[in-house]
C-alpha cells in the first residue's frame, strides 16, 4: 500500500519510516526545502534514538521517499496523514490548526484517487469533521473519508512504541476508512496489538484525556513531594507504594520538577479550551494546568535555597545539568530548565550548563546561561550543581571529581537519581525531591 506522510517533523517521520519498515511505500512530504534537502542526505531534523539507521535502511530498500510536492507525493496513495503541528494559539490557548486546515483544502485539490484522510496531529474534537467539510468543499470527484488515528509516542522511545504500541485508536465514521486503516495496520494486527476503532469524536477526545490524565499523575506524585518533605517521609516509597495498586499502576509516578515537551503543555490547555467552549467545567485539570506552572519556577527557588537564599544567592554560580524536557530527546518545549534558569538568572546567579542533545535549541531559549562542553566543564567552579534531566550520563558521575571542581560541593538533584546516604557519605550537601 501507498501511504503519503504531511509533515516530517517528529510524528510525521517516526510514523513514515515505520510504516515503510511495515513494507508500506511511504512518501514523507514537507514544505521545507531545507528539510527534505538534509533527509535526502540522511541528515535528522530531530534527535530519536534509532531512526537514522531506520530511515536509512527503507530509504535504502526504496520504500522511504521525501518531497516537498504535495501533489505528487500523495498520488496513488490509499491513505493519506496529516502529521503538521497543532501548537497552542498565541493568546487563548486554542490548538491552532491553521496547518491542519491548510493541508486539507490542499489534499482536496489535488487528489487523484480514492483516498482515506487521516489526522494523526493531535486535534480537538470535531476537527475530522472540519477537515471533512473543507474537503468536500473542493469539489473533488473523488470517493474520501476523514479517519481520526492519534499517535500515542513517547520522545526517546518512539520507534518501540510505534511497532510494540499499547493500543491503535482509529477513529472512523464508514466502511471505507475503517477498511483502508485495517491494511495500513495489518502488520500489527499480527503482532495481536490492541486496535480500538471508534467513532471520529471519541478518538479525537482520546488523545487529549490519555495525555491530561498522565500529567495529573505526575502533577499528583509532585504535590506528594511536597508533603513529603514538610512530614519527613519519603515519596518514593510512597510512589512505589500506591504504584503496587493495579487501579493505580507505578508509570508517571516519578517526582521532579513538572512536565514539559510537546504533548502535555499544550494538550492540557487545548482540552480546557474546548471543555470551556462545551460550558463542561474541568477543574481537575485546570488545577494540574496551574500546579505544573508554579512547580517549575519553586524547583528554581529550591536551588537558590541551596545558595543560602535569594539575598545571598547574587553572584554566585549554579550548574544546570540537563537542558531537554526528558532524557533521550533534544526537545526543550516547555522543558522546566528554562523557568529554573530564568529564576535563577532572574536572582542575579551566573549559570553553567550542558546537555548532551538539547544545547542548540536551548540557546536561543537561555540567552543568559554559558553553555559547556562537558558536565564537568560547567560544573568548574558552581556554588552548586543541579541535576535538571536524568540524561543517563549524569547517573555515574565522578564525585570526587565534581567535589574537586566546584566552589562548593552542594548537589541538587530534581530528578532523585542518586542515594542521598553515598552522595553525603563523599562530602555533599544534597538535597533532592520529596525525600529526607
Amino acid at each position: 500500500m501507498k501511504i503519503a506522510m504531511v509533515g516530517s517533523g517528529y510524528v510525521g517521520l517516526v510514523s513514515g519510516a515505520c510504516f515503510a519498515d511495515f513494507g508500506h511505500d511511504v512518501v514523507c512530504i514537507d514544505k521545507d526545502q531545507g528539510k527534505i534537502d538534509r533527509l535526502h542526505d540522511g541528515v535528522m531534523p530531530i534527535y530519536e534514538p534509532g531512526l537514522d539507521a531506520l530511515v536509512e535502511s527503507n530509504v535504502k530498500a526504496g520504500r522511504l521517499s521525501f518531497t516537498t510536492s504535495l501533489a505528487e507525493g500523495i498520488k496513488g496513495a490509499s491513505a493519506i496523514f496529516i502529521a503538521v503541528g497543532t501548537p497552542s494559539r498565541r493568546g487563548d490557548g486554542h490548538a491552532d490548526l491553521s496547518f491542519v486546515y491548510a493541508v486539507a483544502k490542499e489534499v482536496g485539490e489535488s487528489l487523484a484517487n480514492d483516498a482515506v484522510i487521516v489526522t494523526k496531529s493531535t486535534v480537538p474534537v470535531g476537527t475530522g469533521d472540519e477537515v471533512e467539510r473543507i474537503i468536500k468543499g473542493t469539489n473533488t470527484p473523488h470517493k474520501f473519508a476523514v479517519v481520526s488515528n492519534p499517535e500515542f509516542l513517547r520522545e526517546g522511545a518512539a520507534i518501540g512504541d510505534f511497532k510494540h504500541p499499547d493500543r491503535i485508536v482509529i477513529g472512523a465514521e464508514d466502511d471505507f476508512g475503517r477498511d483502508v486503516m485495517h491494511e495500513v495496520y495489518r502488520p500489527l494486527f499480527l503482532n495481536e496489538s490492541p486496535i480500538l476503532f471508534t467513532e471520529r469524536r471519541t478518538s479525537e477526545l482520546i488523545k487529549y484525556a490519555a495525555n491530561a490524565f498522565l500529567a495529573t499523575k505526575i502533577t499528583f506524585i509532585n504535590e506528594m513531594a511536597d508533603l513529603c518533605e514538610k512530614v519527613g517521609a519519603n515519596v518514593q516509597d510512597v510512589s512505589r507504594g500506591i504504584g503496587m495498586d493495579n487501579r493505580i499502576g507505578s508509570k508517571f509516578l516519578h517526582a521532579g520538577p513538572g512536565y514539559g515537551g510537546s504533548c502535555f503543555p499544550k494538550d492540557t490547555l487545548a482540552l480546557l479550551k474546548t471543555a470551556e467552549d462545551y460550558d463542561s467545567p474541568t477543574r481537575i485539570i485546570e488545577a494540574v494546568v496551574k500546579t505544573n506552572e508554579s512547580r517549575k519556577r519553586a524547583m528554581g527557588r529550591k536551588v537558590l535555597d541551596a545558595l543560602g537564599g535569594a539575598e545571598k544567592a547574587r553572584g554566585k554560580k549554579v550548574a544546570l545539568l540537563g537542558l531537554t524536557f526528558k532524557p533521550n530527546t533534544d526537545d526543550m518545549r516547555d522543558s522546566p530548565a528554562i523557568a529554573v534558569a530564568q529564576t535563577l538568572t532572574d536572582a542575579g546567579v551566573k549559570v553553567s550548563a550542558y546537555d548532551p542533545e538539547g544545547m542548540e535549541l536551548a540557546k536561543p531559549l537561555m540567552p543568559n546561561v554559558t553553555m559547556c562542553d562537558d558536565p564537568y566543564a560547567a560544573i568548574a567552579g558552581a556554588d552548586v550543581t543541579t541535576i535538571v534531566t536524568e540524561w543517563d550520563a549524569f547517573r555515574a558521575l565522578d564525585l570526587a571529581r565534581v567535589k574537586e571542581l566546584a566552589n562548593t560541593p552542594i548537589l541538587v538533584d530534581l530528578r532523585n537519581i542518586y542515594n542521598p546516604q553515598d552522595v553525603r557519605a563523599a562530602g555533599f550537601t544534597y538535597e533532592s525531591v520529596g525525600r529526607p
